[in-house]
């Protein structure tokens, strides 16, 4: 089996997929989809062979994606986790910088970007402009040109492409432009074309600080996305007040303010559901509730043993997530939260070292006597 063929393909199922899954009409089960992915990487991802063979996983016979080993975050940054040759690289994703330095930073290599793409645009349309593509845009962050390694630069610069209207990106060289911003919030007001601002949530708190009597109001209709924590990089706000100051700064409504949800490892974005059900649609109207694309599927897990909790029970997340097809379609996270008939809430980091679970399963992965 040769891996080019067979990528292309489980692309074209898990694309084909999407698409269905959008129309009502998936061409196939979830499960048969994530399995034969998991089939694929198991054979040519040794990182996640290793730990197939290690759990003594019969993957050949499996009909259930919940029996997919899920490969812990922090095994990016200690192996290769692709199907493919470094040669074949067409991106490659790194995490954030830590106090480690940069050869700790985890790396989620792309062989192709076409399914990222398609992913992260129909879900982002679905939560941030199901009803308008006329629409401005602000990026509270460096472009893609800046940070070419960056997941979230990259999906930023995806969205201000779709979206086709004026765009402005406002962090250069680590500097947030406060004076560029209330610029492009003028040019909105005096074109009268809303606009999507596109950020994290420390730059929003640097915003606040330095808008100072500045009038960055936005016409109606304008939206806001916030992604991400604070690492460390400005003050933090509780969660309730930064939406609020911030729906304050921009004169936009409470339910208009979106949180997204992603991570490097991964392929797929998950948003709170408030502005899609403010505008009519079915979905989490709580600010605090994710919704996962249907594409991917979120599991609460045993921090020790892994095994899935009952709905509502809080453990840390799992991950099954279709268009991370030359990865690991499975990923285990350390980040605590339930999943409810509602949708996914999230609490933050697992206080501590790494969850024994994921401790454990890491051995597994790096053990070369399972090899």
């Amino acid at each position: 089996m040769t891996v080019r063929p067979t990528s292309e393909a489980l692309h074209g199922r898990v694309r084909a997929f999407v698409e269905g899954i959008l129309r009502g009409a998936p061409p196939e089960s979830f499960d048969d989809l994530a399995l034969a992915l998991a089939r694929f990487q198991a054979a040519h991802v040794p990182a996640l062979g290793r730990l197939v063979r290690a759990r003594g996983i019969d993957l050949a016979s499996a009909r259930d994606a919940a029996v997919i080993p899920a490969l812990p975050c922090d095994v990016f940054r200690l192996a290769r986790i692709a199907a493919h040759a470094p040669d074949e690289d067409t991106l490659v994703f790194r995490t954030s910088g830590t106090s480690q330095g940069k050869e700790a930073r985890g790396e989620h290599p792309f062989r192709t970007t076409a399914t990222y793409e398609l992913v992260a645009l129909r879900w982002g349309e679905r939560m941030l402009w199901p009803d308008r593509q006329d629409l401005g845009v602000l990026v509270l962050a460096p472009s893609i040109e800046e940070v070419a390694d960056s997941s979230l630069g990259f999906m930023l610069d995806l969205f201000a492409r779709e979206l086709g209207g004026p765009v402005s990106f406002h962090v250069r060289s680590g500097v947030l432009d406060i004076e560029g911003v209330a610029r492009a919030a003028a040019e909105a007001r005096a074109a009268g074309r809303p606009a999507l601002v596109l950020g994290a949530s420390f730059a929003f708190v640097h915003l606040l600080d330095g808008a100072g009597t500045r009038d960055l109001s936005l016409p109606p209709g304008s939206r806001v996305m916030q992604t991400g924590g604070f690492k460390g990089r400005s003050r933090e706000v509780e969660p309730t007040e930064l939406r609020r100051a911030i729906a304050s700064l921009f004169g936009v409504p409470g339910a208009h303010i979106v949180g997204e949800y992603g991570m490097t490892e991964l392929s797929s974005q998950l948003y709170e559901g408030t502005l899609a059900a403010a505008l009519g649609a079915r979905s989490p109207a709580r600010h605090g509730v994710y919704a996962p694309p249907p594409w991917m599927r979120v599991t609460a897990c045993d921090p020790t043993t892994l095994a899935p909790l009952s709905p509502g029970e809080t453990g840390i997340l799992r991950f099954v997530d279709l268009a991370n097809v030359d990865s690991s379609v499975a990923i285990q996270t350390s980040d605590l939260g339930r999943v409810t008939d509602d949708g996914v809430e999230l609490f933050g980091r697992a206080p501590g070292a790494t969850p024994r679970g994921c401790s454990l399963a890491i051995d597994e992965v790096l053990s070369r006597g399972s090899s």
